[in-house]
């Protein structure tokens, strides 16, 4: 039995110019950017209300869906890439683009008929009020 080297493809270095491997490998990073991504997310608490902020720099708010559905908070959209045929050519992309969709369970305390949303410079706020009705009361032992 013959041993015989196994070869990658697009491995082969010694086979291309440098500028060739630079341009594969910036292209490959342009292309692999393009599928999904996950926002960066801070969910935070006050005494009377759930605040949720999405960093979404760069998007349009009509591309931002937000439902709500049976306890389960869903924010979603689509950053695109602006493609245009000017000759530009990429040498280094570190934005994610493509489509996203982060969902959450609010906890029962959440009045989900307030939640109320937000858009301004790149932040997405999301705030749902708290029901009075739903809170915990703190109940003393005697």
């Amino acid at each position: 039995m013959a041993l015989i080297k196994y070869s990658q493809p697009n491995t082969d270095l010694f086979g291309k110019r440098f500028s060739d491997i630079i341009d594969e490998f910036f292209n490959d990073a342009v292309v692999n950017r393009n599928a999904e991504f996950s926002p960066r997310i801070n969910i935070s608490e006050t005494e009377k209300q759930f605040v949720i902020d999405v960093e979404l720099p760069g998007m349009d708010k009509k591309d931002i869906d937000i439902h709500m559905e049976n306890g389960r908070l869903t924010i979603s959209g689509e950053r695109r890439m602006e493609n245009e045929d000017n000759g530009t050519k990429f040498h280094r992309v570190e934005t994610f683009y493509g489509s996203f969709s982060r969902s959450f369970h609010l906890p029962d305390s959440a009045d989900e008929d307030s939640v109320s949303a937000t858009y301004k410079d790149g932040i997405l706020n999301v705030t749902i009020n708290k029901s009075e009705q739903k809170m915990k009361k703190q109940i003393k032992v005697k």
